[in-house]
């Protein structure tokens, strides 16, 4: 019974861990670039974007379809690194364990 008194405690810890990253993870933010940098969009570790930054030169109405591919490009690049840094803290958090299969945190 004390095992299972052990593990109960142990869950809750790990549940209020849970909760601290998800608050964290509306502060910490991520850059992703295309284009060389000539679009850039930030997001948060949750994915909520903040933000775009677009240089002037791309603001041709000729480089409509070009600036689109880049934001969507920029986007992608910025959500790669919100996943890249979520499973580092989760590593932290939980030992090394990984996420079940289809747990997410946003």
């Amino acid at each position: 019974m004390a095992d299972f008194m052990g593990m109960m405690k142990q869950a809750a810890q790990l549940q209020s861990k849970m909760q601290e990253l998800q608050a964290e993870l509306d502060t910490i933010v991520v850059e992703g670039a295309a284009g060389g940098g000539m679009v850039v969009v930030t997001l948060t570790a949750k994915g909520d974007l903040k933000g775009v930054r677009i240089d002037e030169s791309l603001l041709k109405p000729s480089d409509k379809e070009i600036v689109e591919d880049l934001l969507v490009a920029a986007h992608a690049d910025a959500r790669r690194k919100a996943e890249a840094l979520l499973q580092d803290k989760m590593k932290t958090l939980t030992g090394g364990l990984p996420l079940p299969p289809g747990m997410k945190l946003f």
